[in-house]
């Protein structure tokens, strides 16, 4: 898998929009979904993942819960699919990884910590036409069906009506990136949507080391975080419009007024 270390903010934007091109539309139209972290050594593991133990056999016990004692009206539809997103959003432990379509969101998630300024951030960037390319028959033709390059909760609703059907349409492991429903002004503004795979013990990073041109990793050095942050602050790229409401205001504000570390 390519990993490209950046030396300065103009060699940022040069690698965050790399292969946007489409010659197809004439526009710059990016493909890659984005997942920003505050240290370059985490992996692509799940909430689900991070339970340690078992975690693989309480995926269906997590679930099952989530859907018995939440209000039946927070789904718009009576799916996994629409269960999960919720669930996701929520901060039940799942499968699901958070992306986003935006480069410049997904860098304001690799420096929003600034304890972790003094280490190295990473930005991931996963082409998810190329990762869909390798899905089973059944997912890959329907995207053609639809035109469309990534899911939608009820695409996948119509073609997969549980975790282990989903298993079961494929002896390899693949991975399905999908946009939530429109819950509320926090998955909209963070241009957010999922990623989720075939098996739940299957970490993304080591699917995605079997096909070194669907990902991409940008490490960003940890001295160029304040920059780097700054000029997000200045593009508005903030807790305050990431996070609507008084607890991204006040994340905002907290990260904006703390001094600066000094070396």
């Amino acid at each position: 898998m390519e990993e490209v270390r950046i030396k300065n903010w103009n060699d940022l934007q040069k690698e965050l929009f790399e292969d946007s091109w489409n010659p197809q539309l004439g526009r710059h139209r990016s493909r890659y979904a984005f997942r920003g972290l505050s240290d370059a050594q985490y992996r692509l593991e799940t909430t689900l993942m991070r339970l340690q133990g078992p975690f693989e056999e309480l995926e269906g016990h997590l679930l099952r819960n989530f859907r018995k004692y939440a209000h039946r009206n927070v789904v718009e539809r009576d799916s996994v699919w629409h269960w999960l997103s919720v669930a996701q959003h929520y901060g039940l432990p799942t499968r699901l990884l958070d992306w986003t379509h935006s480069p410049l969101i997904a860098t304001h998630f690799a420096t929003a910590n600034i304890e972790k300024f003094d280490i190295d951030g990473v930005i991931w960037a996963v082409n998810y036409v190329k990762a869909h390319q390798l899905l089973p028959d059944t997912l890959r033709v329907q995207l053609e069906r639809e035109g469309a390059n990534v899911f939608t909760v009820e695409m996948l609703s119509e073609s997969v009506k549980s975790l282990n059907k989903l298993a079961e349409l494929s002896d390899n492991t693949f991975a399905i990136f999908f946009e939530p429903p429109s819950i509320d002004d926090r998955i909209v503004n963070q241009f957010s949507f999922f990623s989720l795979m075939s098996h739940p013990d299957a970490a993304m990073d080591d699917w995605l080391s079997r096909y070194p041109d669907i990902g991409r990793k940008i490490i960003i050095p940890g001295k160029l975080k304040w920059e780097i942050r700054d000029k997000l602050d200045v593009s508005s790229i903030t807790e305050r419009v990431l996070f609507p409401g008084l607890d991204g205001l006040c994340r905002w504000l907290k990260r904006y007024y703390s001094p600066k570390t000094l070396d």
